[in-house]
């Protein structure tokens, strides 16, 4: 007899309430659950869609404990959260996926990394050093990449050094240090895995990343690989998050080496920039697809409609203030396009504040149109009162 369930669904809490939290909320609401999100800026991006915003930290206990006992499962689309509360909040019977003891392994570059090495995830050589100086890193042998155990993100707390190590660019942090790949391109295969072990994923993406700002510039679905290469990008990536007994929606981004070996690079615990594009593109977005993941629903289908390209939406260099689009609706015009803005108050400069998706029959007519776009919309800034 089929299962019957009471609506509303019950009450998803989710911790963060930026841009991720947004595209997730309207896909909590088509699967019939309310949402609370907590976040420190009032009016967050995510708090303009949901039922009710918590003003709070996210490393603030009160407010985590209140998020999560108000809500009958909560996520996060934010790494940087207070993982030993969470814990706590577990044992006592609170339902939090993806699990508080992943977010903490993923909180740690160099956890996260032996952590895969340990399950035989294939990945570049690595360790880690608690007081990086430049004569440590030289020893290890060049070239390499310094990146700080904690905190880092869209290239921060990340060092880059290939013909020499200079001791002024050296962070002064714990760090995990790692052989510099060369590779073919840059990938990501987003991953499902449900709390009942069902699992899934969409076909994998390339990214390509503006060098200025260090951030994904441009994506492409499907990426431009061969389809036995594709098929070992999804194994890989499946294996990582079973290894990691993940529940929810994860980005695992990939190095395609030049001769031809899937590398893991980093794991994010939760949607991410490289499945925006799901959302126009796929049968099941990623957003609805988390939420279905934690609430132990199943998955939908992840066939991909349409071939699709995304571009992150930026802040201009030097943009600060009120958030003002130029070219929106030129870009607009354009054949295949689909805006998403953010709804962040105030622009920084390579903040991101939204991101368009092009979708059209065949790739490199997406991707034509994606740079079009790309090159009509500036976001910039106003200080004037």
């Amino acid at each position: 007899m089929p299962q019957a369930r009471t609506l509303p669904m019950g009450r998803l809490g989710i911790i963060g309430g930026g841009q991720l939290a947004r595209m997730m909320i309207p896909a909590a609401g088509r699967l019939g659950f309310e949402t609370v999100v907590l976040d420190p800026t009032p009016e967050s991006p995510g708090g303009q869609l949901a039922g009710d915003q918590i003003v709070g930290g996210l490393d603030d206990a009160g407010a985590l404990a209140e998020l999560v006992r108000r809500s009958d499962l909560a996520t996060f689309e934010i790494e940087a959260v207070d993982t030993q509360v969470l814990a706590e909040l577990e044992a006592e019977g609170n339902t939090i996926n993806p699990a508080p003891a992943l977010l903490a392994c993923i909180q740690d570059k160099l956890l996260q990394k032996e952590r895969l090495a340990a399950a035989g995830i294939p990945t570049s050589e690595f360790v880690g050093m608690e007081a990086p100086d430049a004569d440590t890193l030289t020893a290890f042998g060049l070239p390499l990449v310094q990146k700080a155990r904690r905190g880092g993100y869209d290239g921060r707390g990340v060092e880059v050094f290939t013909g020499a190590v200079i001791e002024e660019r050296v962070l002064p942090v714990p760090s995990m240090v790692e052989r510099y790949v060369d590779y073919r391109c840059e990938l990501a295969v987003l991953v499902a895995r449900s709390n009942t072990g069902e699992i899934s994923t969409w076909p994998v993406v390339e990214m390509v990343f503006d060098d200025e700002a260090n951030v994904l510039d441009l994506l492409l679905a499907p990426a431009r690989i061969e389809d036995a290469v594709a098929e070992e990008a999804r194994r890989v990536a499946t294996a990582a998050i079973e290894a990691l007994d993940g529940v929810g929606v994860f980005g695992v981004e990939l190095f395609l080496t030049r001769d031809d070996r899937i590398l893991v690079n980093e794991i994010a615990p939760r949607p991410h920039n490289s499945g925006h594009w799901t959302i126009e593109a796929s049968e099941t977005c990623q957003f609805e697809q988390h939420v279905r993941a934690v609430a132990g629903l199943p998955l939908g289908s992840t066939r991909q409609l349409a071939p699709a390209v995304m571009v992150n939406l930026l802040g201009a260099p030097g943009a600060d203030g009120v958030p003002s689009v130029v070219g929106l609706d030129e870009a607009l015009a354009l054949p295949g396009v689909s805006l998403h803005l953010y709804g962040k108050h105030t622009v920084r400069p390579y903040r991101k504040m939204g991101h368009l998706t092009v979708t059209a029959p065949q790739l490199d007519q997406a991707l034509d149109v994606a740079r079009r776009a790309r090159d009509l919309i500036r976001i910039e800034g106003s200080t004037a009162a």
